[in-house]
This record gives C-alpha cells, structure tokens and sequence, in this order.
C-alpha cells in the first residue's frame, strides 16, 4: 500500500483517504496556516501504517521548541520505526530521532542528505530550513534551498515556498536585493505566504527601510495573518519598524492588541512579546503591568532547561517584572542544560547562560557587568539560533549598557558601528548622539 505523489516520491502505507488531509497538512505548513496538527492526525486516522505521516506530526511538534512537545515527538518515533519504508523515509525518520533527542545539526545534516538525493522533497526542504534557524545556521538557510531550486519550477505545488525560505536565506546572508525579489514573487503567487511575508519584512528591517517596511505589512494583513499561526511574529516585524521611529504608543497598542492581546502560553509568541518589551525597557519605557502579565506564563517554563533562545527571553521577562524565584529557577535549569549531551548544552553555554546572567545584571544596575558578560559573545550569538533582527537585540543591549555604565570609549565604538551598518536608523543617530553627550560630560 503506497501513494506516489506529484513529484513522483513514494509514500508508503499511505492510501488516498490517508495522503489527501497529508498534503492538506504540508500545504498548511508551508503558509504557516490553518491546523496541521489536526489535518496529519486525519491522515494518520485513515492510514496508521503511513510512516511520513508520523514523521510529520513528529516534525510539528519537535520544532516547537517547548519541552512538552518533545514527547509527542519522541512517541512519532516510536510509531515511525517499526512501519514499512522506502529508503528516503528511512532517512526521514532517523532525522526525527535525532531531532526527538535534541540532537538538531544531526537532524539538519540527514535532511540535508535526502534533499540532496530528492530536491523536489518538499517536507525535507523545509524542515531542514526550520533547523538552520533554530540553530541560527545563515548559510544552510540559504544554501539548502539553493541547492534545490533548479530543480523546482512555476507552477509547481508548493513552489512559492521554496521562493519564500530562499528570500530568507538570501536575507540572512546579506543578499537583500535578491531576498526582496524571490520574497515578493512568492507573495505574487501565495499572498498567505506568511514565511515569504516575513522574508521581504526582514530585508526592510535590516536595511532600516522602516516607512517601507510598515507600508509592506498594513498592505493586506487579511492575507498574512488569517488563520496564521506565524501572524504573532509578523505583527512582532510591523512593531519593530514602529520601534525603530521611536512610534512607542504604536508599538504598544500593537503589543496590547495582535502581539499579546490574548496573552499565549506559546513559547515562540511570548519570545516576541518579550523581545519588543525588553526593547521598550531599554529606551526607560514605562510598560505598566505588562511585564507582570508575560512574566508570569514564562513562569512554568523557567526550569524547562530545553532551548537558550528562549531563557533569554524568559530571563527579560522575569527582569522587567522584577521577580528572583523563576530566574534562581531559570539559571538552575540552564547550569542542568549545560550536562547535557544534546545540542542545547552547546547553545546554553556558549551564548545562552552569559546572555541571561548578562540581562539580569542589566536589570540590577550593573551595567558594566553586563557589558562584561554580553561583549564577548556578540560574534558567536548565531550559535543559539534566530535571525539577525531577533538577535539585534543583544546589540541593543551591550549598547545601552556601555552607555548607562559610563564606558565612553566603548559606547562611543558600539555606536560608531552602528551607524556604519544601519546609517539609516532613526535609532543609530539617537545612541550616537547619547555617546557623545557622554563624552562632553
């Protein structure tokens, strides 16, 4: 029993019924739309002999990156191994093994290894772009795809998403002009492209094109944000160029509203409220009881010890409400991580644990501990995942820090860099004109 699909991969023990709700599920992914959950859980109703199907819910819940999930991910596994398989979903479900141990470059590198063999092998592709952010890898965000693309044409199902993380990593790379390009051809073909959507805003973000930037996301956020579960992150990008103009009560009421209007328990939602909140707070920005109200759903997941990306962020949150017990909680969970043989040991030490020990001296006043702790890991920060937009906010930091701390010398360099990299950053020229107001004084 098997299915071929359009591109000719095969699909063992999948019937009609069983790979019709599948593909609805990919579809769902590659727009970040919809229910994917629920549409491979009806694939697995019809077929539970269909490997990619619990490979794929496996894959939902292993990128997630909440500690929870990571047993419905390992349960995926476990339903995955003993069921018939070609070759290339072998090497599907050996690359959700790894992924269920926390073991995400040997995830990457297998996925790698079957969209080299099979580039039209849509769920690989993605899964394996989803990875390299994760693990903040530029090149395979770009490369992977690249690699891909020849083989891929217009009118293919999908096709706009291979566009879509393409822009990406072109993006990430510093590619802007191509990012923008493969981007907005996406959206052409997928206007529900929330990756693609995402791409072209990051592209404006990092070329501080803010008025650009807002006018691309308030162009048709209908298609963008229905029934999207990318739409917080989205949001999150129109509030940073709002950010970036110095727009704080637009910022806020965007934080009241689409960003954390419902107050989600999701991991990746409460990263962006947190990323746009700690901004807020480094520019002495009174949130009120914001604070209060975020840090207490990162508060269950302070000892979960599973991601640094998201410690940091928890960390910010825990900071701005002024709470001890969940960062005593946190830094205990993350000296756990660090012996640990997964690969958040690595992303827990190297740039994890000096980030949260460097936000919360940040937050008791000891700016110059901050700035002992965050400078070193500025160059390496990649190595806990994320994009450069999400990580500028460790700039953002050392900057205010080496500023509040009264280091001239060093606030001066840090701004310096700034406006060579962002000349057109509103934001550059306020801390370059702090620094040297520091200097006069």
């Amino acid at each position: 029993m098997a299915v071929r699909d359009p591109f000719g991969l095969m699909f063992s023990g999948a019937t009609e019924a069983g790979f019709s709700p599948y593909s609805q599920a990919v579809h769902e992914l590659q727009c970040f739309v919809g229910d994917p959950v629920g549409s491979v859980d009806r694939a697995i109703s019809a077929d539970p002999g269909f490997v990619m199907a619990h490979v794929f819910k496996g894959y939902l819940f292993g990128l997630a990156t909440e500690r929870e999930a990571m047993a419905v991910t390992q349960a995926c596994h476990a339903a995955a191994l003993p069921l018939a398989a070609t070759p290339r979903e072998q090497a599907h479900v050996a690359a959700l093994g790894h992924l269920a141990e926390g073991r995400w470059h040997d995830a990457a590198l297998l996925l790698e290894d079957i969209a080299i063999d099979n580039p039209l092998d849509a769920v690989a592709l993605q899964v394996g772009h989803q990875i390299d952010f994760f693990t903040g890898n530029a090149r395979m965000l770009r490369d992977r795809i690249g690699r891909a693309l020849p083989s891929w044409q217009s009118g293919m199902p999908g096709y706009h998403a291979i566009l879509g993380m393409q822009a990406f990593g072109l993006e990430e790379m510093g590619d802007y002009i191509r990012a923008e390009s493969f981007g907005r051809q996406a959206i052409e073909i997928e206007p529900r492209d929330g990756w693609a959507q995402h791409a072209v805003a990051h592209v404006m973000e990092m070329q501080s094109r803010q008025r650009d930037g807002i006018a691309w996301m308030r162009a048709n956020p209908e298609a963008w944000t229905k029934e999207s579960f990318l739409q917080v992150h989205n949001w999150w990008h129109l509030a940073l160029f709002h950010y970036d103009l110095g727009e704080t009560d637009e910022v806020l009421k965007l934080y009241d509203g689409p960003i954390y209007g419902e107050r989600s328990t999701l991991a990746l939602n409460m990263v962006d409220a947190s990323a746009i909140l700690w901004r807020l707070y480094l520019g002495g920005v009174d949130v009120g009881d914001r604070w209060a109200a975020l840090a207490a759903n990162w508060a269950p997941k302070a000892g979960a010890g599973n991601y640094a990306f998201n410690d940091a962020h928890a960390m910010m949150a825990f900071v701005g409400a002024g709470l001890e017990a969940p960062v005593k909680i946190l830094l205990e969970a993350q000296h756990e991580a660090m012996r640990g043989s997964d690969d958040n040991a690595a992303f827990t030490r190297d740039v994890g644990q000096p980030l949260t020990e460097g936000i919360k001296a940040f937050g008791e006043g000891n700016y110059s501990e901050a700035v002992r702790l965050i400078r070193p890991i500025r160059a390496i920060a990649h190595r806990f995942g994320g994009s450069h937009a999400q990580r500028d906010v460790i700039d953002l930091t050392l900057i205010e820090a080496a500023l509040r701390a009264g280091d001239t010398a060093l606030a001066w360099a840090l701004t310096a860099e700034r406006a060579l990299v962002r000349p057109d950053s509103p934001l550059s020229a306020l801390f370059s004109q702090r620094a040297a107001n520091l200097s006069e004084n």
